[in-house]
């Protein structure tokens, strides 16, 4: 049985195809651009063209993400919370605290042994902390996006950003450059602010329960999942491609929905 799950976020979309006995069968991470609607169309032809199958082959598809009901194919949408809880549980079964960090939020997730979601935090009224922040200060500072979390690794002092806002964290930014101070202690006070304030919606969950696995975009920067390291004292797992969590979790739902 073949089933799919698309996952519409604020910067990129992933679609994804399931099998019951085959398990993870492909998928595809697309920009999501100005027509989400149009992007989950091409996502799931992109997804279908590998395997050599057309829409009618799938039983059951499910979409996520903020964009969901963009995705007018679907038979069902579901909260991102859900499927990001369903997703890490299939691939990390000992799981218990999911950091997920998108384009413009951050969520922690505290799950049960089966995935369930027994509660979560969210920053979704303020673009720092998100995908978004990190992508503002890397074209402040003129670095590529994918070169950020290696050289914030070579920092030799801990510098502070203490802006919460991403408008007065670039301008504190801009100054600490004009102050002479390195471009890796800067990318590593970044990288801190952003553990700092992930950790903040963990303490309000009551703490850090492991296993703490880390999805989304931003879990593909090995300076903030160090510096979340640190600050949780705590080991965080990822999966060879983070930002398919969500995509996947709703998949995995359209299978039980199909049964």
């Amino acid at each position: 049985m073949l089933v799919a799950g698309i996952d519409i976020g604020s910067i990129t979309t992933e679609a994804l195809l399931f099998d019951k006995e085959k398990g993870i069968v492909g998928y595809t991470i697309m920009q999501t651009g100005a027509d989400s609607k149009k992007t989950a169309e091409m996502a799931l032809k992109e997804v279908l063209a590998y395997p050599g199958k057309s829409a009618s082959d799938i039983s059951y598809i499910v979409s996520t993400g903020c964009g969901r009901k963009r995705a007018t194919f679907a038979k069902e949408s579901v909260t991102e919370i859900t499927c990001i809880a369903k997703g890490v549980n299939y691939l990390f079964p000992d799981a218990r605290t999911i950091i997920d960090i998108g384009g413009q939020d951050t969520k922690v997730i505290r799950v049960d042994e089966r995935g369930r979601v027994i509660e979560f935090e969210m920053n979704d009224k303020c673009a720092a902390g998100t995908g978004r922040f990190v992508e503002v200060m890397a074209k402040a500072l003129n670095v590529e996006l994918d070169k950020i979390g290696e050289i914030s690794l070579q920092h030799k002092k801990e510098l502070t950003i203490s802006s919460i806002c991403t408008v007065f964290a670039e301008s504190e930014v801009i100054s600490l450059v004009s102050e002479g101070e390195e471009l890796e202690d800067i990318l590593y006070g970044i990288h801190k602010a952003i553990a700092d304030r992930t950790l903040g919606l963990i303490n309000r969950l009551g703490g850090v329960e492991e296993q703490v696995i880390m999805a989304g975009g931003v879990a593909k920067n090995i300076g903030v999942v160090k510096a979340l390291e640190k600050a949780l004292d705590s080991s965080i797992k990822i999966h060879v491609e983070p930002q398919i969590v969500g995509a996947l979790g709703a998949a995995i739902l359209s299978l039980e929905k199909a049964a």
